[in-house]
């Protein structure tokens, strides 16, 4: 089963916090098993615009240097997962960028690693897989 990850997964790795042994170990896996994990060019957008705002451009190109380090296959959007996130957004109380991991994770029938309480509401939808 793909395993797919959004920007709080990845922030829970970058910033080792609560949850970091455990996102550490998929990424393990992934090197392990030649099956890396997935995210969205959204997600990443997500990550690198919140390091831009808080910490300046240097960091966030730093940032962007360690990520393309991990084992994780970034994936652009193309116009179908683009609609399965509107979709989402249309149904469901879930930020926009939160909707294109969720589109992701049901396009490949994945599980979504993740801590961030707003995927309760797609629960019922893609498998979440809490952090």
């Amino acid at each position: 089963m793909k395993r797919i990850l959004d920007a709080h997964g990845l922030f829970v790795f970058l910033e080792k916090e609560p949850g970091f042994k455990k996102i550490q170990s998929f990424f393990v896996s992934a090197v392990e098993k030649n099956d890396y994990l997935l995210m969205t060019t959204v997600n990443f957008g997500e990550v690198y615009y919140i390091v831009l705002r808080e910490c300046g451009e240097a960091k966030a190109h730093e940032v962007e240097k360690i990520i393309r380090t991990l084992p994780i296959d970034l994936i652009d959007v193309d116009l179908q997962l683009a609609r399965e996130a509107a979709r989402f957004k249309a149904a469901r109380k879930i930020s926009y960028a939160d909707c294109f991991a969720a589109a992701l994770t049901k396009a490949y029938k994945g599980e979504l690693l993740t801590g961030d309480k707003e995927f309760k509401s797609v629960e019922k939808d893609i498998k979440v897989s809490w952090i």
